[in-house]
C-alpha cells in the first residue's frame, strides 16, 4: 500500500437492488431507520426523507418475523411513490428472521456475534480445538441454508461486526483484540468464499475509533492473504451527537477513506436519520477531491507497522513531544479565549509579527522569529528558509514551519544540530495527509526524534465543514502514531473559540488527549426503548462539568453493554420506559422507570466517587 499517495482500493461488484457498489460505483451513503419496523407509514416517511437527502440506501431494524415480513410492505409503499430505494434489512440473535428478510429486502445485514453463538455474556470458554472446530460447523448448519436463500432472492448480505457483540467465544480465544475481531469476519466469508456466494458486503465498526482502524486495516491485509477483495461498509458506531459526532465520525471514516479503503458508509449520529447523509457527503466529496492528485515522491520508513503502529518516538521540548500528551495551537486570528472553559485551554496561541496588548499568563505565545524578542512565555517560530536566523537564536524552544518539499539536506543538518526545534508541517497539497505523513517518514528515516506538529489551514464558513475536513485530514496521522500536536487555523470568521474546540475534539476522539467527558451514544432504531435525543440532552446537561469520564447511552442491549466495555457508566434501555444502568461492564441496577433514570445515574456517580460539582462552572 502507498502511504502517500491515493488511491481506491479494488474491490468487487456488489449488486443491491438498482443500487450496485464497488468497483468503479461511488463511495455509497445510507442511514437506518429508527420507527418500529411494523409501523409501515412511519417507516415509508423516514426512509423517504433520508433518500430525500440523498440516502442511497435505507436500513432497518428486524428483530422478528413479524419485523421481517412487514418489509414487503414497506417496500410495496416506497415504490408505489417512485422511490426505488433498496432496503436493508438489519438482523440480530434469530438466523430464522435473516432467512426470511431475505425474500423481502435487497440486502440482510448479520452480525457474526450473536447469528449463531449465544449473547455476550463476557464469559471466558475454554476450547479444544475438535470443539473450536465443531463451533463453525454450527455456523456452516446456520448460515449455509441462509446463502442459499439469498442466492435464489438476489439479495446481497453484509457480515457487520460489531466491537461491541463480539461473542465469548472469540473473546476467549483471542481476548478483545483486532485479530479477533477480524477473525469473527473471517469465519463466516470463508464460507461465503467455499460456497461461492460473492454478493457480500463487510462492516467492522466500533465506538473506540483506534479499535475500528486497526481492526478495518488488519481485515483488508487479512483478505488480500487470502485472495478476497469484498467492498467495505465504514462506519463509527455509536459515535453521538453534534460537533463530537461528526469529528469522532470523520476521524475514523476519514483515516480509511484516506488510505482507499471503503465503497459503502454510515456516519452514525444520535440525531435523526435523514441529518447523517450531508455529513456523509461532505466527508465523501472531500476525500474524493484527492482522486489524481500530483505524484508524492517519498519512501516509507521501513520499520513502520501500519497495521499496528506505536507512537512515534521524539524527544521532549518543553511540554512538547516525549511522553507528553499532543499539544494544541491556535492562531490568534478570530480567537478570544474564555477563562471559564479551563478544560479546553490551548497551549500556545500563534501571533505572528505581533503579540497582543493583554495576553494570558496560563498560555504560551508564538512570535515570528524577526520580530521576537525573547519575551516572557513567547517562543520564535522560523520558515524552512530562515535557517541562518535561527542558528543565531538563542531561544530554549523554536518552531520550524516546513512542508515535505523544504526538507532539504540543508534543513535536515539544522534539525541533527539544534535538537530544541519542534516542527510544524505544512501542506497546501491535494492530499495534505500524504505529504505530512512524507516528512514524519523522512524523520524517521533520517533517526531524527523532534515533535512533529501538524498545521492544517482551512477557509471555511460553515462549522460543520470545517469539523469534517479537519477531522479527516488528521485521522490517519493520529491513528499512525506521528502526532505531537495540532494547530488548526480557519481564515474565516467562525465563533471565537471553533477552531480552538475542534482541535481539542479531535485530540480526543482519536484517543490520545482527553480534555472532557466522552459520551458514547448510538444512533437510535427501531430496538430504542426510549426518547434518545432528549435523554442525552438531559444526561450531558447533569454531566457535562464533569473530565474524564466515559458515559454510555444505548437504546437497547445489543451492542450496548458491548460498546460501552471501557465506559465508566452505562445507561441502557431495557423495556419500554424502563433503563437499566451499568458500572462498567456490570449492571448495577435493572428496569428503573425511565423518568428516575437520570437522577439514578447521578446518584451511581456520586456513589463511586465521580461526581465534583466543584468542576461545575
Amino acid at each position: 500500500m502507498d502511504l502517500f499517495n491515493y488511491s481506491r482500493r479494488s474491490t468487487t461488484e456488489v449488486y443491491i437492488g438498482g443500487t450496485p457498489l464497488g468497483a468503479t460505483h461511488p463511495i455509497r451513503l445510507q442511514s437506518m431507520t429508527n420507527t418500529s419496523t411494523q409501523d409501515t407509514e412511519a417507516c415509508i416517511e423516514q426512509a423517504k426523507k433520508i433518500v430525500d437527502a440523498g440516502g442511497e440506501y435505507v436500513r432497518l431494524t428486524t428483530q422478528g418475523i413479524k419485523e421481517a415480513q412487514n418489509l414487503m410492505n414497506i417496500n410495496k409503499g416506497l415504490r408505489s411513490q417512485n422511490y426505488m430505494v433498496p432496503l436493508i434489512a438489519d438482523v440480530h440473535f434469530n438466523p430464522k428472521v435473516a432467512e426470511v428478510a431475505a425474500h423481502f429486502a435487497e440486502k440482510v445485514r448479520i452480525n457474526p456475534g450473536n447469528y449463531v453463538d449465544a449473547a455476550r455474556s463476557f464469559k471466558h470458554l475454554e476450547y479444544t480445538e475438535e470443539e473450536y472446530a465443531q463451533e463453525i460447523e454450527k455456523i456452516k448448519e446456520k448460515f449455509i441454508p441462509f446463502l442459499a436463500i439469498c442466492k435464489k432472492n438476489y439479495t446481497a448480505i453484509r457480515i457487520g461486526v460489531n466491537h461491541g457483540s463480539l461473542s465469548d467465544r472469540i473473546m476467549s480465544r483471542y481476548g478483545d483484540t483486532p485479530a479477533g475481531i477480524v477473525e469473527s469476519c473471517m469465519e463466516f466469508l470463508r464460507i461465503c468464499v467455499a460456497e461461492d456466494f460473492k454478493q457480500v458486503v463487510i462492516s467492522i465498526k466500533a465506538s473506540n475509533t483506534v479499535v475500528m482502524v486497526q481492526s478495518v486495516r488488519l481485515l483488508v491485509d487479512t483478505m488480500d492473504k487470502e485472495n478476497m477483495n469484498f467492498p467495505i461498509h465504514l462506519g463509527v458506531t455509536e459515535a453521538g451527537d453534534g460537533e463530537d459526532g461528526r469529528i469522532k465520525s470523520a476521524l475514523g471514516i476519514g483515516a480509511l477513506l484516506t488510505d482507499g479503503i471503503g465503497d459503502t458508509l454510515r456516519v452514525s449520529l444520535s440525531e435523526a436519520p435523514e441529518v447523517e447523509i450531508p455529513v456523509g457527503k461532505k466527508l465523501v466529496d472531500y476525500i474524493s477531491q484527492k482522486e489524481n492528485h500530483p505524484f508524492i515522491p517519498a519512501v516509507a520508513d521501513p520499520n513502520f507497522n501500519y497495521l499496528s503502529p506505536t507512537k512515534r518516538k521524539t524527544h521532549s521540548i518543553h511540554n512538547i513531544g516525549g511522553n507528553h500528551v499532543p499539544v494544541v495551537i491556535i492562531d490568534n486570528l478570530f480567537f478570544e479565549f474564555n477563562a471559564t472553559d479551563s478544560q479546553l485551554k490551548p497551549d500556545y496561541i500563534y501571533t505572528g509579527q505581533k503579540l497582543p496588548q493583554e495576553r494570558n499568563e496560563d498560555i504560551a505565545y508564538i512570535l515570528d522569529a524577526n520580530q521576537w524578542k525573547g519575551e516572557k512565555n513567547t517562543w520564535p517560530a522560523f520558515s524552512f528558509n530562515q535557517l541562518d536566523l535561527l542558528a543565531k537564536c538563542n531561544a530554549e524552544l523554536k518552531f520550524l514551519f516546513t512542508p515535505y518539499m523544504g526538507l532539504t539536506d540543508n534543513v535536515i543538518n539544522c534539525l541533527k544540530q539544534h535538537p530544541e526545534i519542534v516542527i510544524i508541517s505544512q501542506s497546501n497539497h491535494p492530499n495534505r495527509v500524504g505529504e505530512h505523513r512524507a516528512l514524519v517518514h523522512q524523520l524517521l528515516i533520517e533517526n531524527l526524534t523532534h515533535p512533529v506538529i501538524f498545521f492544517q489551514h482551512y477557509n471555511e464558513s460553515n462549522e460543520e465543514d470545517l469539523q469534517v475536513k479537519s477531522a479527516s485530514d488528521m485521522g490517519a496521522l493520529i491513528f499512525d502514531g506521528l502526532c505531537d500536536g495540532l494547530f488548526v487555523l480557519n481564515q474565516q470568521p467562525l465563533e471565537h473559540d471553533t477552531t480552538n474546540r475542534i482541535a481539542f475534539g479531535i485530540l480526543q476522539a482519536g484517543r490520545i488527549r482527553t480534555s472532557k467527558i466522552e459520551y458514547i451514544s448510538c444512533p437510535g432504531c427501531g430496538r430504542t426503548l426510549f426518547n434518545l435525543e432528549k435523554t442525552i440532552k438531559e444526561v450531558k446537561e447533569a454531566t457535562k462539568h464533569l473530565k474524564g469520564l466515559k458515559i454510555g447511552i444505548m437504546g437497547c442491549i445489543v451492542n450496548g453493554p458491548g460498546e460501552m466495555a471501557d465506559a465508566d457508566y452505562g445507561y441502557v434501555g431495557a423495556g419500554k420506559g424502563k433503563i437499566s444502568l451499568y458500572k462498567g461492564k456490570v449492571c448495577v441496577e435493572k428496569n428503573i422507570p425511565q423518568e428516575d433514570a437520570v437522577n439514578k445515574l447521578i446518584e451511581l456517580i456520586k456513589l463511586h466517587g465521580d461526581y465534583h460539582p466543584t468542576e461545575k462552572q
